[in-house]
């Protein structure tokens, strides 16, 4: 009878000593291990970037209606505005400059809102961000596959305007072409951040009433921006698109390029970048 106590006591004690020399769960290290792969943080590549603008130009090659919308009409609007004006070419001459500029943007606006928001709500920009790929990796990828139509549109528009239409300009059109394409990335910015609001593609576009619209009723194309009432003036100051057609006006009526053509320019480059950080800002992952 006293043996099958021994081997009772004996197993507790060496079970005992198994326990204390086994580490419990509550102190297993919870830090990951150094091989583990650890997504990249950087802020910009140059290989992430040209491959995310190669993949969107991939995709608008094979949708002809986007490309014809970014490239063609613009060029068709200039075209029936100069002929609308037939009877009267210096009306054209007046309005045509700040037109050339204000086309391009209202098209890149629409155009990267609505891709953007498609990638958005199909689920690819959630795949994009599990990959190690940084946030200013996928805006300035979206901005150069964009910027790089906006030169072709904002090149074939200046174009039409100038040697086609006969556009007078007193400055250089090249000049000309550069409002246009700044306005062209402005466009594109503002259609990067905007699409962060909507959850679908009409709502995209009704962002255009309250983004666009108020910039061209003040930029200065349908009265000079010094006769409008203070409040408005003082309105039209901040915004963008006044600087745009400012620097339009200052190609038109100068051939030297003044200090006030280039704080116009500066401007708006510096609000198109601004908007390109707020947009890498908005952008996040829809899921957990």
């Amino acid at each position: 009878m006293t043996k099958p106590t021994t081997t009772t006591t004996t197993t507790a004690k060496t079970t005992a000593k198994t326990t204390a020399k086994t580490p419990t769960t509550a102190k297993t290290p919870t830090t990951i291990p150094a091989s583990a792969p650890v997504r990249t943080t950087s802020a910009l590549s140059l290989p992430r970037t040209t491959a995310t603008a190669a993949r969107v130009l991939r995709q608008l090659r094979h949708d002809p209606r986007t490309i014809a919308l970014l490239v063609l009409i613009p060029c068709v609007m200039l075209f029936l505005l100069r002929y609308v004006f037939d009877g009267s070419p210096r009306t054209f001459d007046n309005i045509g400059a700040s037109l050339l500029g204000i086309f391009p943007l209202i098209t890149m606006f629409l155009v990267t809102s609505i891709a953007t928001l498609r990638e958005r709500t199909s689920g690819t920009l959630e795949r994009l961000l599990a990959m190690p790929l940084g946030k200013g990796d996928l805006i300035a990828g979206y901005a150069l596959a964009f910027g790089i139509l906006a030169i072709i549109q904002s090149a074939l528009a200046t174009g039409l305007a100038v040697w086609f239409l006969d556009l007078d300009v007193t400055g250089s059109p090249w000049l000309l072409l550069l409002v246009a394409l700044l306005d062209a990335l402005l466009g594109t910015a503002l259609g990067l951040f905007v699409s962060a609001f909507a959850a679908s593609e009409f709502q995209a576009v009704q962002f255009m009433p309250a983004v666009i619209f108020p910039q061209l009723l003040l930029c200065g194309l349908f009265a000079p921006r010094d006769t409008m009432h203070p409040a408005l003036e003082a309105v039209s100051d901040v915004l963008p698109m006044s600087y745009a057609v400012d620097g339009m006006n200052e190609v038109l009526t100068h051939t030297d390029m003044t200090a006030t053509f280039v704080r116009d320019v500066l401007i708006v480059g510096g609000c198109a970048l601004l908007v390109l950080c707020l947009g890498a800002a908005t952008l996040r992952r829809r899921t957990a």
